[in-house]
């Protein structure tokens, strides 16, 4: 390879800016985007602390991989993987996210995101570079900030739901659920709201202790049929 093909494909950094906060890769996923081979890379750091998370060590921002040696990666994983997921955290709080989805468009992987609704002025800057968003969708409005331990949190995953609805493109809401913190009459609720809404694709994610272990518990079978019958598609995984 000479030093011209190189240069088109090393990644860019906009000068004078801290090295993106990586904090994990998966090289191989069939989940984390569905129907799709991807390798998903963590971004660290995240304002809310939903008391259910797996991930907390992502929660603060820290680099624990280069940017350079996961684009190395992935450029050695080309025609292996259909797809990139950028994940967290929070991936939305990386400043120079638009950059690293183009870094990895140019090597012609599709580009998914998974996100909290947190930021939607950032979500509205990287549409255009996505082809896929997984929204998480925690619970009822009014129960939001008990879940996330931040007031006010509910508005702008409402606001990057109305811009996913707004731009066309695929997406699936998805909530990660326990009966503790949403039952089951206010989970068929929410589910009828976002189906009313436009939403066509939902995923019910039951709380586990770890990543791994089963699920604590599962929704009754009537409101897991409730439930798919409000969507065009809808899983419980």
């Amino acid at each position: 390879m000479n030093a011209a093909s190189l240069l088109k494909t090393a990644p860019a950094e906009p000068p004078h800016c801290p090295p993106p906060a990586i904090g994990g890769l998966a090289p191989f996923s069939s989940v984390d985007w569905p129907g799709q081979l991807a390798a998903v890379v963590f971004v660290a750091g995240c304002p809310w602390r939903c008391h259910y998370c797996h991930n907390p060590h992502l929660q603060t921002r820290a680099r624990t991989l280069d940017w350079d040696d996961v684009f190395a990666f992935l450029r050695r994983r080309v025609g292996l993987l259909d797809a990139v997921v950028f994940s967290g955290g929070e991936p939305l709080s990386e400043p120079q996210l638009p950059q690293l989805m183009r870094d990895v468009r140019a090597l012609g992987y599709k580009i998914g995101l998974h996100t909290g609704g947190i930021y939607p002025a950032r979500l509205a800057d990287v549409l255009p570079l996505m082809d896929w968003v997984g929204l998480d969708i925690k619970t009822s409005a009014p129960r939001y900030d008990a879940l996330t331990g931040r007031r006010g949190s509910a508005a702008p995953v409402d606001a990057c739901l109305d811009l996913l609805l707004q731009n066309g493109g695929a997406f699936e809401c998805r909530t990660t659920w326990h009966p503790d913190w949403l039952p089951e009459p206010q989970l068929l609720a929410l589910a009828q709201n976002l189906s009313q809404r436009g939403v066509k694709h939902y995923a019910l994610q039951a709380y586990r202790s770890a990543p791994g272990t089963p699920a604590i518990t599962l929704p009754s079978e009537g409101t897991q049929r409730a439930l798919a019958a409000c969507f065009s598609s809808f899983c419980c995984r």
